[in-house]
């Protein structure tokens, strides 16, 4: 049964067990976040989802709060603002003044609410220093970690752990001696790490970056939408491209991936600009493979089947498949080989 809240001087309705958060997004005001994914278990841990609730003795975290009957919430009363101010204040005195030369620039949220909030100098002075004696990672052939722009909202660590079930990361030390730490702070090469790179995608800051092909702007770049090639689970994703480029996978929610991508997926894209290429198809002639055009291909594969079933007869022919392929093109490959092949031999590669 649905119960009626007042939502920055407006009532709105709620579902039971809802959060603060679920329900300011289900209304348009966003609210700002650094530690909350909607696919993990609360942790609260960031703070700068603080929101004012008639009657609480302090500012509650939105994320963690479930709404109740009659509740009437600010998000953006001027306490709340002071407690982010302060919140962004304490995080940038321990944080590197990097943003114009960092790769995560334009799509780092830490940025983007210093910026809302107008956070530039902090009264806290300067904290920075080095967090441990592995400041950086670059073992891994995909990512790169840099601990000193860690602002330990813990998503990689929970998404690795909950999501991945990997346990490449946790957390290690106490207070400002804390970080983000592999087993034994060893190399991320020598760990459980699988390179998904689901941590990178959710990595609200620049601490955790993918190698990248080229140097580039987030605004430089434009998205599009599409399935990964790789399996027949269906993942989806976003092409991000500079120019007519493949720079940068993102994963995209969707109902067979829930935001989640694999190795290949995430990284494996540098093939589609690799000078080794195949662009067109070949043909052997006279022992070495030529450059042909699609027809020409098509009449040499009709002509040489065409040969072998008139000189040898049927069930001359096998297939093999391929998981990389769409369940319809799969499809379309073992009629091909049953009805015009007359050969019930087709395998497919998952068989392996």
């Amino acid at each position: 049964m649905a119960i009626r809240i007042t939502l920055n001087g407006k009532s709105v309705e709620a579902q039971p067990g809802q959060t603060i958060l679920q329900v300011a997004r289900d209304n348009g005001i966003e609210i700002p976040t650094f530690c909350y994914d909607e696919r993990l278990q609360i942790d609260g841990s960031c703070r700068i989802c603080l929101v004012e609730v008639q009657g609480a003795r302090t500012l509650l975290p939105s994320c963690a709060t479930e709404v109740s009957e009659g509740m009437v919430v600010e998000t953006h009363s001027k306490a709340v603002r002071k407690a982010r101010f302060e919140i962004l204040s304490l995080i940038m005195s321990d944080h590197p003044r990097e943003c114009l030369k960092c790769e995560k620039a334009g799509e780092c949220k830490l940025q983007d609410y210093c910026y809302e909030y107008g956070v530039d100098e902090t009264r806290y002075g300067s904290l920075e220093g080095p967090k441990s004696a592995r400041d950086s990672d670059d073992s891994n052939p995909f990512y790169k970690m840099d601990r000193r722009k860690c602002i330990l909202c813990g998503k990689c660590v929970r998404v690795c752990n909950q999501l991945q079930c990997c346990g490449s990361f946790n957390f290690a030390n106490r207070g400002k001696k804390a970080v983000v730490s592999t087993p034994f702070l060893a190399d991320i090469d020598k760990g459980p790490c699988v390179s998904c790179g689901n941590c990178v995608s959710v990595c609200p800051v620049g601490a955790l970056l993918p190698k990248k092909p080229e140097r580039f702007r987030a605004w430089e770049t434009k998205g599009t939408t599409t399935t990964c090639p790789y399996c027949g689970v269906g993942c989806q994703m976003e092409l991000r491209t500079k120019g007519n480029r493949v720079v940068e996978v993102k994963p995209l929610p969707g109902r067979a991936n829930n935001g989640m991508l694999c190795v290949k997926g995430k990284f494996g894209y540098k093939f589609l600009s690799h000078p080794d290429r195949l662009k067109t198809p070949l043909i052997k002639k006279d022992g070495a493979f030529v450059e042909a055009s699609w027809d020409e291909a098509y009449a040499t594969i009709q002509k040489r089947a065409e040969g072998i079933r008139q000189s040898q007869g049927d069930y001359r022919f096998a297939a093999l498949s391929s998981a990389r392929c769409t369940n319809e093109e799969n499809y379309l490959m073992q009629k091909l080989t049953r009805a015009v092949f007359k050969s019930n031999d087709i395998d497919h590669c998952a068989r392996l």
